[in-house]
């Protein structure tokens, strides 16, 4: 059984500087919230950082205590198989109804029967009805 629903993902943009991903995890960890996801973007003098945890309302509010300008989004979170070509496939029957990924990333732990899958789309909604297969 394929697990999909629609969460708020927590978006970070500030200066990129040594130390911001021990100082944002510190904040949550501080506070007892756990982190789900976390993926960190480098430009020339930015850092964006994308958060899920167990807690998002709390920590969106934590962070924006702290000073950090918080952006919240959908995005579809999805537990799937880990086999050959389910990524594939869930990719192909988005693409046939012309939803387009827009930021997708994923991880198995390597002995897990389960992955999971963070990705936002052009029409989330939709996209989370067809995976649901209605």
């Amino acid at each position: 059984m394929v697990e999909v629903r629609l969460r708020q993902e927590i978006v970070i943009e500030t200066e990129d500087r040594v130390g911001i991903v021990a100082d944002v995890c510190r904040l949550l960890g501080d506070m007892g919230i756990n982190l789900l996801s976390i993926v960190v973007r480098t430009g020339e003098e930015t850092a964006c950082l994308h958060l899920l945890t167990d807690c998002q309302s709390h920590a969106a509010e934590a962070l924006r205590t702290a000073g950090y300008a918080v952006e919240e989004r959908d995005v579809i979170l999805m537990e799937i198989p880990h086999h050959p070509g389910f990524l594939s496939r869930m990719s192909q029957a988005l693409a046939r109804r012309e939803i387009t990924i827009e930021e997708l990333y994923a991880t198995v732990p390597e002995q897990s029967p389960t992955g999971l899958v963070v990705l936002r789309c052009t029409d989330n909604r939709n996209a989370v009805l067809l995976l649901r297969g209605r």
